[in-house]
């Protein structure tokens, strides 16, 4: 095997013996198959007309199963593939002309044994010349981060035909790099020109997602959030999909079982829509990384409903009663899968629930967020205001993702650190590392808006765009913006080209600079964007407080 994609990839080079988010050789090699053959499917569907918008979907379901700590099996990873392979070998019956096809569209294989000795042979590591490779990569995984948030817009009935169409278009692209070492400039050119391209996309999928989210469960509102055990049986929910916290939430009403959110689905207490069930009790825990200890100590059910799981210790207690859905896998876990319509039934969930203890209480703390696009818009003016008085002097956007590495310690220091009149946007599950913290407000305006979910970094791009009309500026760089961003998977991957396709620059990027950046990339990326690596506290913050 030989992975890169995360931002805790072995000595920040290449995970090559096991995963260091717990994924094995056999199951880091399928992940490779199912984007291999998916890049064949790509390809005819760009030779079809009006296809069917289910193929579509299946390129996004397949790119979401490989994000990291979202999907551990490997059978299942091998049945997707070769899904996909009798998926586009179907769209082939249907041309009269296959002249000029790649190998990826030919590949033809429904035997499991050999797709895994297939699985071996297509890599990362095939492309031999770094930047190509760099680049083709960049662009992989952002789409991988594109694929995710269209997945969930699509499983609200919500689509977009040029979102659809440009990651079947991308997929393709990345076929036809050259795999030899020599590298033309044209052919960096290009490659560069489509990363820009996926940021650009990343922009509209991210916005689809919004559109979905809140016409469905209504815009997030200024909430705070109780961290505090209930006496009663409980579901602890996590991950992204608030299509699934919405049907849990409906199929446990009078069943004496409450509902608590945990790490990315926090966000959840934020809309409308959820607040109305009285036994939505509230967050339960912290962090992604932090959930081995967490899970044992809920005793009841654990839904899984996308990426961020981490693989049990041997010694646990709770693979009987651990869930997954959607996208997610683990083995030995039960899975829920939805009907044709979508639905999905939680019943055994539910009466597992009522057998078990409440959960034990871990924190009496409650946190403040909800700080999406619209929220901020009700507080714009005196926003405005603040800053024109010089109370509030500069935002810093500090989203992105939580790891489980002492270096991400950073951020709590310099959340600390930040002077009293600087503000802190954020999303994601980053903000774990700073959300209890005692911060305080400038005249009611708190310091760290939370806007939610790395889902929700759209409501980010919204709160700039905000500010820049108010101020009137025609660049987005010359507000009162920085930006200090974590990253660890590939949703992450795709706000960073989304911000880089709207022009912000000065981007500082930690704890550690990607892995399968090459340095000519990367030195791409400082001389048009000046995108920099994190430092020390101290030293960043001269920087960010000049």
């Amino acid at each position: 095997m030989f992975c890169f994609q995360c931002q805790e990839t072995a000595q920040n080079k290449g995970c090559t013996v096991k995963g260091v988010c717990g994924k094995d050789e056999n199951t880091a090699n399928a992940q490779d198959l199912l984007i291999y053959v998916s890049k064949g499917l790509a390809e005819v569907i760009n030779r079809n007309k009006d296809v069917d918008r289910k193929y579509y979907s299946l390129l996004s379901d397949n790119l979401f199963v490989t994000i990291t700590n979202a999907n551990f099996k490997e059978d299942y990873i091998l049945e997707k593939a070769k899904a996909t392979i009798e998926a586009k070998n179907a769209l082939l019956s249907d041309l009269s002309n296959k002249e000029g096809l790649s190998d990826f569209a030919l590949y033809d294989q429904s035997h499991i044994e050999k797709l895994k000795i297939k699985a071996i042979e297509v890599g990362v590591l095939n492309i031999l010349n770094e930047d190509k490779r760099s680049l083709t990569e960049l662009v992989i995984y952002g789409l991988k981060g594109l694929g995710a948030y269209n997945h969930h817009a699509n499983v609200l009935g919500y689509f977009d035909k040029e979102v659809d169409e440009f990651i079947a278009y991308a997929l393709e692209e990345t076929t036809k790099v050259n795999p030899g070492k020599d590298a033309s400039e044209d052919e960096i050119n290009e490659l560069i020109d489509l990363v820009i391209k996926t940021g650009q996309t990343g922009v509209k999928a991210m916005a689809l997602l919004d559109k979905a989210n809140t016409e469905s469960f209504g815009n997030p509102e200024m909430t705070e959030v109780s961290y505090k055990a209930g006496d009663k049986p409980g579901i602890l929910i996590s991950g992204h999909d608030l299509r699934d916290i919405k049907m849990l939430l409906e199929q446990t009403k009078d069943t004496g079982v409450e509902v608590y959110t945990h790490s990315e689905m926090l966000a959840a207490n934020y809309y409308p829509e959820f607040k109305k069930y009285p036994h939505f009790h509230g967050n339960y825990g912290n962090s992604w990384w932090t959930q081995n200890d967490e899970f044992e100590k809920f005793n009841g059910p654990i839904l899984m409903t996308t990426n961020c799981i981490v693989p049990l210790k041997k010694n646990n207690t709770y693979l009987d009663r651990f869930f997954t859905t959607g996208m997610a896998g683990y083995p030995g876990a039960k899975h829920i899968e939805a009907d044709e319509k979508g639905n999905k039934d939680f019943s055994q969930i539910i009466e597992l629930a009522k057998s078990c203890k409440a959960p034990t209480n871990l924190e009496d703390t409650k946190v403040i967020g909800g700080f999406a696009h619209k929220q901020v818009e009700k507080l714009a003016g005196k926003v405005v205001e603040e800053i024109k008085k010089g109370n509030i002097k500069k935002f810093i956007v500090m989203a992105g993702c939580d790891g489980r590495f002492k270096d991400r310690s950073y951020y709590t220091d310099f959340a600390k650190a930040l002077p009293k009149d600087y503000v802190i946007l954020t999303a994601g599950c980053a903000k774990y590392r700073y959300n209890k913290l005692d911060l305080g407000h400038i005249n009611g305006i708190p310091r760290v808006l939370d806007s939610g979910q790395c889902n929700d970094s759209y409501s980010l791009v919204k709160t700039a765009m905000l500010l820049q009309e108010a101020f009137g500026l025609s660049d987005i760089n010359d507000l009162p913006l920085e930006f200090n961003i974590a990253w660890y998977e590939q949703k992450a991957v795709i706000v960073l080209l989304a911000l880089l396709s709207l022009g912000v620059k000065n981007i500082h990027l930690g704890p550690s600079l990607p892995a399968f950046l090459s340095p000519t990339v990367v030195d791409f990326l400082v001389e048009k964007f000046a995108i920099a690596p994190n430092t020390t506290v101290e030293e960043d913050m001269a920087y960010f407080t000049k």
